[in-house]
């Protein structure tokens, strides 16, 4: 089974990669045997432009055997991607052949992209290899019970294979009993790091296991702080230990991507970016700023063992010169002041909001197009993404959000369907702290390619405090996602009591 580093094995595994300029979901199928097949599928969107992209897939686990570690390094297996005009699913098989911590590179001739998984295979547990020996044992000795009656003339020694039988029905009911109190294995890629030896045997260390995986908090670096207007220029992240320095090289999948990069530009352009891994601890994603002016940049990620957690930036980016001509992000279009209708990549979007009141849940909903053709986009149908309070002015967002108090990541509510990993999508992000949750809940699978959806996407969240915010909500419809900017004003509970005199 394949795993991207996460603590649900036995799923599909969709990560979203910003590779150049082309925005793809990979999907890694589970392994259902080792050695056996491993299945890439590479989705791209509306226009993605048509190349080749090398797999390959790359042991990385280690292992107190030297044969099995031998290979930890070296690509074992490759094969070739044809990426087409036409936004759509394109496929690649390559062989892995032994459980344990793996990665699959995607090279597009300017850089290699690096994607963490986990093969697993069914192991029992103790209490199961208990409970079936018990009652195999019981079994044989059940025919040599009544032989031993029938032939032996001394009833006396019938006991002998009956007792056997007593003591392996016991030991099978307690083994079946104690199963509910024995403590579970860490998670091999989810929990703790893992080895080829913990994930051929994850019970063999169950007594030196800790039920405390925390890990320390990390740090964002931004290389790129100072770039061109208009031009290409390639954002480096990287990402350290708080407690050591060193570089970060345990992210895990978090929401279909290891790293969800927000850039928001002066005129209230939004990227929504997923960095590609070139080595432990750096993420890199080429970004055309087109306008002069200052950009706030966070990203959200999770570490494994150590939750979700949102680091903004402390200097964002600063471009400078530039003409303007350059193409601009999926939110450049003018944010629409309040709730209301507007046309955006063509598509007719309604945004109406209820309870927009400091302090109490409000419901946002958007009506994208009139029927169900919206498509799951990162596991959900819907993202909001939230700054402020900043000015109400159309001009320097991108600074007014650097400091907002607020950054927010709410995912629409619903699920996809209910036979989609049971992926509730009733959830929200806070990016204005670091949050800890226990799980990573990146690895369901809904699956992109099917456009029956919606069109109403909804969003529960509570604003903190009054003024005005920037929200963008996105999804994907037709292969395209779709990014639609607002301004909305938040009023004080103390002014609807006024107003409501």
């Amino acid at each position: 089974m394949a795993s991207a580093d996460s603590p649900s094995a036995g799923n599909d595994v969709q990560v979203a990669q910003t590779l150049g300029d082309r925005e793809l979901t990979v999907i890694l199928r589970r392994v259902t045997g080792v050695p056996g097949p491993l299945h890439v599928d590479v989705i791209t969107h509306k226009g993605t432009a048509a190349g080749r992209l090398r797999l390959g897939v790359v042991p990385t686990g280690v292992s107190t055997s030297s044969s099995a570690g031998a290979a930890s390094g070296t690509t074992t297996d490759t094969a070739v991607v044809k990426l087409g005009a036409t936004a759509g699913t394109y496929s690649a098989q390559l062989e892995v052949d032994e459980v344990g911590p793996w990665q699959l590179t995607l090279d597009d001739g300017t850089r290699t992209a690096r994607i963490p998984f986990v093969v697993s295979e069914q192991v029992t547990s103790p209490d199961e290899k208990a409970v079936y020996g018990g009652f195999i044992g019981a079994g044989l000795l059940l025919p040599v019970t009544v032989l031993v009656a029938v032939r032996v003339r001394r009833g006396w020694w019938t006991l002998v294979p009956a007792g056997g039988i007593v003591a392996g029905l016991a030991v099978a009911v307690t083994g079946a009993v104690l199963s509910a109190t024995l403590p579970l294995p860490a998670s091999q890629g989810g929990q703790v790091d893992a080895t080829v030896d913990g994930v051929k045997n994850p019970y063999s260390s169950v007594g030196r296991q800790t039920s405390d995986y925390s890990r320390e908090p990390a740090a964002l670096g931004v290389r790129s702080s100072s770039v061109h207007a208009g031009t290409v220029d390639d954002l480096t992240l990287s990402v350290t230990d708080t407690s050591t320095g060193l570089p970060v090289d345990d992210l895990v999948v978090h929401d279909g991507a290891l790293v969800h990069l927000v850039v928001i530009g002066p005129s209230g352009q939004l990227w929504h970016l997923h960095p590609v891994m070139t080595a432990a601890g750096t993420y890199e994603v080429p970004l055309t700023l087109p306008d002069a002016g200052h950009y706030a940049v966070s990203a959200e990620f999770a570490r494994r063992g150590g939750g979700i957690q949102l680091v903004r930036s402390a200097t964002g980016i600063d471009a400078v010169g530039g003409s303007g001509s350059a193409k601009a992000a999926s939110g450049a279009v003018a944010a629409h002041a309040g709730p209301g209708t507007r046309t955006v990549e063509g598509v007719r979007v309604r945004m109406t909001a209820s309870s927009l009141v400091a302090g109490k849940p409000a419901v946002l909903t958007a009506r994208v197009g009139s029927d169900a053709t919206l498509q799951p986009w990162l596991g959900m149908l819907g993202h909001m993404l939230v700054a402020g309070p900043v000015p109400s002015s159309r001009t320097a967002v991108g600074a007014a959000a650097q400091d907002a108090e607020v950054w927010a990541h709410s995912h629409s509510m619903g699920k996809v369907s209910d036979d989609m990993a049971g992926m509730d999508m009733n959830s929200s992000t806070s990016m204005s702290s670091m949050d800890g949750l226990t799980s990573v809940n990146g690895d369901s699978t809904a699956d992109e390619t099917v456009a029956a959806y919606g069109p109403d996407i909804s969003f529960v969240y509570t604003f903190p405090t009054a003024g005005y915010y920037r929200i963008w909500i996105q999804a994907e419809r037709d292969n395209t996602i779709l990014t639609i900017p607002y301004l909305i004003h938040v009023t004080s509970a103390a002014d609807t009591s006024e107003g409501a005199r």
